[in-house]
């Protein structure tokens, strides 16, 4: 049968697959597969699978408390020899179990049975005619005095040689692990390691400390580790790492998020005096067993089916904010419940209405569940009679609030209207009290969710809905995960975002829901002057298999990025009827550098905009001009270069296909700071117009079709440099021309 299917091959000048290598893992427990129920321990070696391409077969044979010397006498290593077959691949670390003199059983001198094993093990692997690869033992995190201390005495040094005098790969994680514990920290590293309170696993119901074995945040980080020295030193392996839709990325180079883990410890609002009647204000209930199960290690804070109104909610460490199925909390729109505090707004330091839940300076939080937030952002919120209706619009007027004297916006008191005729109100000048911003407090309208300087957030599962101004407002904040989210405003809901993560490094947003008034998922890092002496990027971003709906944008970044954004990841994601489809925006007086940005996998559909767009001129207008309004194109002058200027750059945009928009692409940089390094590929986009490069450099397209329907030609170019069209179609249907070469 194999003669036949190779004689076929030959007649059909094929050639047949070559079989993807069986990799073969032996050590210790650093690098062994642990059990998934109910243990937070994970060994490197269990993670690494994921960094390697479908059809890898990972083998781990390594063992807890292994030596080399007990490896051997357990018959475990004649186990792998017995499987082994030219072409497979075995890696090898050993040495924390090496080192334990007092037990004969595995000891093993690092310069005589260690060495010896080492020299065995990479021997009878060639003689197998697979590919032996020598790793050295990883460290351990023992910090004296905020010093790193080296727990591994000679064994490091022996692989090395063994490795440099048998010519065989050696991937230093030694070292590697070293470097990565001394740059992230003493504080930092802990959550790498089984540092586990008590309460938290049925298995260590007492807690442990341990400083050697890894966590699956750990683990995730030990194995990137070893796929980068296989990559970096051209290991025959690298072969095999698993590429990612974005360009020249693998799979191991992506940021790794740590996600919180909470006490089994419940805490029913109930219990506490809370009534799901729809008229008892629940808010010192909720807070009361929030700061209870803080107090006491912490834990989950349940609330259960039913309508809850409350005021405004403090997170506290350590606390699971959980709703259960058909719990709706239904914050109040009396507005005396949320009192003005010092926060920040659209990037600048602000005195707002306190939000309807907010935390600061808080580790180990959440809100979880499958129920319902809302925030009683229609009694907040000013509308526009051209986003309504006639009925709507009616119905409005006559709720309450007033309409100005324009007859065509709606206020919902006063103070609001007050407060829209304040230039840069709330914003927080020297000199100024809390009583100059009594008097337009209306118009203070908070985000819903402000979480600032925070570590390890976790939201998954909620629905967050009705914010009075942007839904979910992450700011300063380390290791967030949103999954599973459903955030939802009205789509006239002015400022209405669904996320805008500001200044936050490490986050993962998957799986989530977006139809808002404004933008969908947003990234920011402060504005202007403050943004940038703030100094803070927003940076190692992953969005995944995210939807949205009505938005400004779909993927955004700024206006408010003047930290700067960068290494920002966004794959598979669809955009169904947002204003625009990627949009990326700034203005002179932002400063910033937004760079090494990727797209990939995107499907856009209904877009009234732009599929994608590059704006450096972004005037705090709605994308889509309303009936009637004319807006004229900005004046194009060259200014000085200033700490002010911002930067885009290093744009990667890959595999987006788009089915309906105004204009396919968008890019208007400055004539002093061009828009720079940007690469779109493989994207097919039916739009009515084509593509607009204005002061721009370094612009690839490669393997681009549009279809558009203006009679105007596919691009039009403006004080642009190094652009390259490569493989690129047009067709358009109104003068039925096409090119099948270039633009």
């Amino acid at each position: 049968m194999r003669y036949i299917q190779l004689l076929l091959w030959s007649l059909l000048g094929l050639a047949p697959a070559s079989p993807k290598p069986v990799v073969f893992l032996v050590g210790d427990s650093t690098m062994a597969d642990k059990p998934l129920e109910d243990n937070p321990e994970r060994g490197w070696g269990q993670l690494f699978p994921q960094l390697l391409v479908p059809g890898v077969q990972v083998k781990n044979y390594a063992m807890n408390g292994r030596s080399t010397k007990s490896f051997i006498t357990e018959h475990r290593w004649d186990s792998v020899l017995a499987q082994l077959k030219a072409g497979d691949w075995v890696m090898i670390q050993f040495g924390h179990n090496d080192a334990k003199i007092s037990d004969t059983t595995r000891y093993a001198a690092p310069q005589g049975a260690y060495k010896t094993n080492l020299e065995r093990f990479v021997n009878e692997t060639r003689s197998r005619g697979a590919y032996p690869v020598l790793i050295t033992p990883v460290v351990r995190r023992q910090f004296i005095k905020g010093v790193l201390q080296d727990t591994h005495g000679e064994y490091p040094a022996v692989v090395r040689a063994v490795a440099a005098a048998m010519q065989v790969p050696l991937i230093d994680l030694q070292q590697s692990s070293e470097a990565l514990l001394k740059k992230e920290g003493e504080a930092a590293t802990e959550k790498m390691f089984r540092n586990i309170p008590a309460g938290h696993y049925r298995i260590l119901s007492q807690g442990v400390t341990d400083n050697t074995h890894f966590t699956a945040y750990g683990a995730a980080k030990i194995a990137a580790l070893v796929a980068a020295e296989i990559d970096q030193k051209k290991i025959g392996l690298a072969t095999y790492l698993a590429p990612t839709p974005f360009e020249g990325k693998y799979r191991y180079e992506l940021p790794v998020i740590y996600e919180p883990h909470f006490r089994k410890d419940t805490f029913d609002i109930r219990a506490f005096g809370a009534k799901a009647d729809g008229i008892t204000l629940n808010s010192k209930s909720i807070n009361d067993a929030i700061t209870t199960c803080s107090s006491q290690g912490g834990g989950v804070v349940l609330i259960p089916s039913g309508l809850w109104l409350t005021g405004p909610l403090e997170l506290k460490s350590n606390v699971n904010l959980h709703l259960a199925a058909n719990a709706v909390l239904q914050f109040t729109t009396d507005f005396d419940q949320y009192p003005l505090v010092s926060t920040t707004y659209e990037g600048l330091v602000a005195m707002r209405c306190q939000p309807p839940v907010s935390g600061t300076g808080l580790e180990n939080i959440a809100i979880t569940g499958s129920g319902i937030l809302d925030g009683g952002g229609d009694a907040w919120r000013i509308v526009k009679k051209a986003k309504l209706t006639e009925t709507q619009w009616e119905r409005l007027a006559a709720s309450g609030g007033m309409v100005a004297e324009d007859s065509v916006t709606w206020y919902p008191s006063r103070s609001s209207y007050l407060g829209s005729k304040t230039s840069q109100a709330g914003v927080i000048k020297p000199g100024s009290q809390l009583s100059d911003y009594a008097a337009i407090k209306d118009f203070l309208r908070p985000n819903m969710i402000s979480i600032t300087s925070c570590k390890s957030v976790l939201l998954e599962g909620v629905t967050f809905q009705n914010s009075p101004a942007w839904c979910l407002h992450p700011l300063l904040c380390e290791n967030i995960t949103l999954r599973g989210v459903y955030a939802k405003n009205p789509w006239y809901a002015q400022n209405g975002d669904g996320i805008d993560l500001e200044s936050c490094n490490s986050a993962q947003i998957m799986d989530c829901t977006f139809d808002v008034g404004d933008d969908g998922i947003c990234i920011k890092s402060g504005r202007d002057e403050q943004g940038r002496k703030r100094g803070k990027p927003t940076e190692n971003v992953i969005v995944h298999h995210c939807t949205v709906y009505h938005a400004h944008g779909g993927f955004v970044i700024g206006s408010e990025m003047s930290g700067g954004a960068r290494n920002i990841y966004v794959s598979d994601c669809s955009f169904l009827g947002t204003d625009i489809g990627l949009r990326f925006k700034t203005a002179r007086g932002r400063g910033g550098t937004v760079e090494n940005i990727y797209a990939a996998n995107i499907n856009m559909k209904d877009i009234p905009g732009e599929a994608i767009l590059f704006d450096m001129y972004y005037a705090a207008k709605d994308p889509v001009p309303l009936a009637g309004e004319q807006r004229e194109a900005p004046k194009v002058e060259t200014v000085q270069v200033t700490e002010g200027t911002p930067v885009f750059r290093n744009f990667y945009i890959n595999n987006v296909v788009c089915h309906g928009a105004k204009k396919a692409v968008f890019i208007r940089g400055l004539p002093e700071m061009p828009v720079s390094n940007i690469w779109l590929r493989n994207l097919v986009i039916t739009a009515t117009a084509g593509i607009d490069c204005l002061e721009a450099t370094g612009i690839r397209f490669d393997n681009v079709y549009l279809v558009t329907s203006s009679g105007t030609p596919p691009m039009h170019t403006r004080n642009t440099k190094n652009i390259s069209t490569g493989n690129c179609r047009y067709r358009d249907t109104k003068t039925n021309s096409t090119s099948d070469h270039a633009f």
